[in-house]
Parts: C-alpha cells; structure tokens; sequence
C-alpha cells in the first residue's frame, strides 16, 4: 500500500513525519501506583479513588471513599498525585480506563496507576485522549489466563505513543476537551428533563378525586412471543429490523430476519420474571420467551397512559417464576374516569419523553463525532496547525 505523502508507518500506526514515538517510560517523569492495601474508609477526610471511581475521561469525586489525614499521609508520598497527572485502572473490569486529575487537592488511590508526564514531552491531556483511542487494543494485548485483568507499572511504561509537538498537542487536546464540554452539558440536560418528567409524572398520576379503581386486566390483553422469536442472533447494525428485550438494554441488535416480525403497534413488552416494561411504536422481533406483549383490548383504552401507569407500580419480585397470568394482570390502578384526561395526561408525558429521546439521539451523535475526531487528530490525519 502506497503511503501518503508526509506520512509514515510506525508500530501504532500511520502518522506524520514530524511526529516521533515513544513509551511512556521515556515521556513519563513518574509511573506509579497506589496502596495495595485496603485501608479502612471514613465519611469525611481525604478523598480515597479506587478503580470504581476512575470513569472514561473523567474521575468521580462526589461517590469516592475518604480516608482519615493521618492515614493518607502514610501512604500519599509514594506517588504525590497533581494536577494534569493521568490516572489508569491497573487492575480489574475497568483495566485501561484513564481519566485526567483536574483537580489541586490531595487523594490516595487503590488499584489505579499514576502517571506523571514529562511536561518537556507530553502533557497529560494528550496522553489521557491518546490512552482513551487505544484501551481496546492494550485490554486485547492482555493474556489474562482466567484470572482478572492486570496491567504491571512495567507493561505500562512499555506503552507506545505518538508524539506531535507540545503545541500540536494542546491544540488538540483542547478541541477534544470542548467536544467533552458539550457532551457533558448535554448529559446534564437530559438528566435535568429526566427528573422534571419525573416530578410531572407524580404529579399528574397521583390518584385525585373521583379516579375509577381497574385492574390491568381491564385494559390489556397479551400475546406470546413464540411466533415473533429471533432465530439467528448474529445480529448487525446494518440489518432493518431491532431484535428487543424489555430490560435496560432494550435493542439487543439487528436481524434481517424477514418473517415473524410485530407489528400490531404501539405495543408494551413485558419481561414475565423480572416485570420491566419498555412502550414500543416500531417493528421488531423478540429474543426471550419470557416476553408477553400486551395490547389494548379495545379502541377505548389508551394505552400510552396504561404505560405510565404502570412505571409507577412497586411490584415486589420475590421467586424466578412467570408473573402476568398469576398476578400482576390483576394489579389494581385508579384512572381518570374520562378518556379524555387520560390523554390529555398521556400526551403531556410522552411529550416530554419525545424531547429526552431526541437530546439522547443527539448525545450519541456527538460521542460519535468526538470518536470520529479522536481517531483523525490522535493519528494526524487531520492537523489543526
């Protein structure tokens, strides 16, 4: 393959001529870890991160541990973490994780490495982006033998990188800082919209006078899955029909499956064990056979608001039995006695439920984008100076 003018293969890859590589041993001034042992934690005192806290690009302070000052002092010099230093989880699920210390105050750490760059070489928001674009590949150069994944302060320090010059580095650094910026602003947003629905979701529900007691038999009926069961689950993005589940994860992939399709809409699906619920407006096929569809039972019922209803029913899961036909369809709720307040009260929360979707479509958008950068400015095919 001919390589394009001004470039040149290297062992991470195709990158410019004026970019050198290097390990991290010969960049990094320190590397580092911190106490193996597991002091025990306080509610106040001097934050404690362990691998738990360190998240993708970013640490979490408020949830940390803390340790007394007299114990911290104990074990803090070892390694003296500071601003712009780079954290990465050095053990465990989270293993190559890396986030930026942006912070002045003090803190121990457990199971997380330290890094420490050069600032003559590397700066350490550089070297975070550059660590985020390669932990798939360093967690695939990991041979675990069944045990948990384990990086040594060795391996780490023998961990290439490519190096522009320190101000084409803080020149990218900080084009994909802002794009974090707008995407942490974003979350904030949703979270924000999340928690008014919520209250507006309280408020409009919360039984007033003259609401009719039903039971949820009243309103729906159901289907079994069998016929509308995925067959081959070598799913790919690229197929047209979702493959659901009425769990956290909902969209498990995509079949081209052509037969067995749903699509008597809109629809809840109901997981029969664990009772989640997820209101669906599109085809799909379903995975579990544990999955009930319930449906209205007549042009009457609105199903959207049967839907909030039962977001809010506290159903106490006890055995790993199936649950619609011996209980929960006999669950009693208390409805609006028009039809025409249950829709007024369906339209207004699924409203609000259509904005956060549309924010969150835009959220994985720009986490899209922002790869999409990482990928051009972190190997130079796009230069911003």
């Amino acid at each position: 393959m001919k390589i394009k003018q001004g470039y040149k293969q290297t062992e991470v890859g195709l990158i410019p001529d004026d970019w050198e590589v290097k390990v991290l041993a010969d960049c990094c001034i320190k590397i580092t870890d911190g106490t193996h042992d597991t002091p025990k934690p306080v509610k106040s005192g001097v934050p404690f991160l362990t691998a738990i806290h360190v998240k993708e690009n970013h640490i979490d302070y408020v949830n940390c541990y803390y340790l007394p000052d007299e114990v911290h002092r104990m074990i803090y010099n070892r390694y003296n973490p500071e601003k712009n230093d780079v954290l990465m989880v050095n053990i465990g699920a989270g293993v190559a994780t890396t986030a930026l210390v942006t912070v002045n105050y003090e803190f121990s750490l457990k199971n997380v490495a330290l890094l420490k760059p050069d600032n003559s070489q590397l700066i350490g928001a550089f070297l975070n982006y550059w660590q985020l674009k390669s932990k798939l590949t360093i967690i695939n150069s990991i041979s675990t033998g069944g045990a948990q994944p384990f990086l040594s302060l060795n391996q780490i320090g023998c961990l290439k990188i490519a190096l522009p010059t320190l101000t084409e580095q803080t020149t990218i650094a900080n084009a994909l800082s802002d794009a974090d910026a707008l995407i942490t602003s974003l979350e904030k947003l949703i979270a924000k919209k999340r928690n008014i629905k919520q209250g507006a979701m309280q408020k409009l529900l919360q039984p007033k006078e003259g609401w009719k007691v039903k039971r949820l038999v009243d309103f729906l009926d159901y289907e079994q899955p069998t016929e509308y069961l995925v067959t081959n689950t070598e799913y790919d993005d690229n197929n047209q029909t979702p493959v659901l589940t009425a769990g956290k994860t909902f969209i498990l992939g995509y079949t081209n499956e052509e037969h067995g399709i749903f699509t008597n809409l809109p629809v809840i699906i109901f997981d029969d064990f664990t009772t989640a619920i997820k209101y669906v407006e599109f085809p799909f096929k379903a995975k579990s056979s544990a999955m009930k569809m319930l449906i209205p039972k007549n042009e009457s019922v609105n199903l959207r608001f049967i839907y909030e209803i039962m977001l809010q029913i506290k159903y106490p899961l006890g055995d790993h039995k199936r649950h619609w036909i011996a209980e929960y369809r006999n669950l009693e709720i208390k409805i609006p006695p028009t039809q025409a307040e249950q829709t007024r009260i369906a339209t207004i929360l699924s409203d609000m439920d259509n904005e956060i979707t549309a924010l969150e479509n835009k959220l994985e958008k720009y986490k899209k984008i922002k790869l999409g950068m990482m990928q051009n400015l972190l190997t130079g095919r796009i230069r911003l100076i």
